[in-house]
């Protein structure tokens, strides 16, 4: 499961779990982005950080795992390259997914190599309150049916965004992402002014 996890929260961990109950995946291994190749609209907090915050959040979950992957390695981080070095890892053998927000693969035309990426995995697309099967077919047209599944998963409408705004204007976090994240977000005073 890819993504920024700036920071991850419990929208992200659902999804995962949804993802590994109904595809009976042995185990899902979350990876940060080291540096995205996709612009945000906000400065993104250094790696390292959202790297200790999802190995916090994931600790309790025996299925669950981190990979410091795209963030020790240079240049900038694309899912393409982390599911072929996952693909080399693993062998030919083992069936390897790529689990994503449904409203990201909206963009998936404008990723790096998206057709290699479409033969190393399946993508399971996690579709948020808000979002439709509808939504997401567009770019998906190419994409052969059987390599992308979409995944619904209960209401749960939180976002790494309005936490940030959150933790900016001095609100409280609890409920919305694993207590270790919250103490951590608040030790390290991330959110509050500049990243880092």
């Amino acid at each position: 499961m890819g993504g920024t996890f700036d920071p991850i929260h419990y929208g992200h961990l659902l999804a995962a779990e949804e993802a590994r109950v109904q595809f009976l995946l042995d185990r899902v291994i979350f990876v940060p982005n080291g540096d995205p190749p996709h612009k945000k609209s906000y400065a993104l907090t250094p790696a390292e950080h959202r790297y200790e915050m999802v190995v916090l959040a994931t600790a309790s979950n025996p299925h669950f795992e981190t990979s410091r992957v795209e963030v020790d390695r240079p240049g900038l981080s694309y899912s393409v390259d982390t599911v072929r070095g996952f693909r080399e890892q693993f062998g030919a053998g083992v069936k390897l997914y790529f689990i994503t927000g449904a409203d990201a693969l909206t963009e998936l035309a404008t990723w790096h190599q998206p057709d290699t990426l479409l033969e190393l995995c399946e993508l399971i697309a996690v579709t948020r309150p808000g979002y439709s099967a509808g939504t997401v077919s567009g770019p998906l047209a190419r994409a052969p049916l059987d390599r992308v599944h979409l995944v619904s998963t209960m209401g749960v409408a939180i976002s790494s965004t309005e936490l940030r705004q959150r933790a900016a204007a001095g609100k409280s976090l609890r409920y919305l992402t694993p207590e270790p994240v919250v103490r951590y977000i608040e030790k390290r005073g991330l959110y509050r002014a500049a990243n880092g």
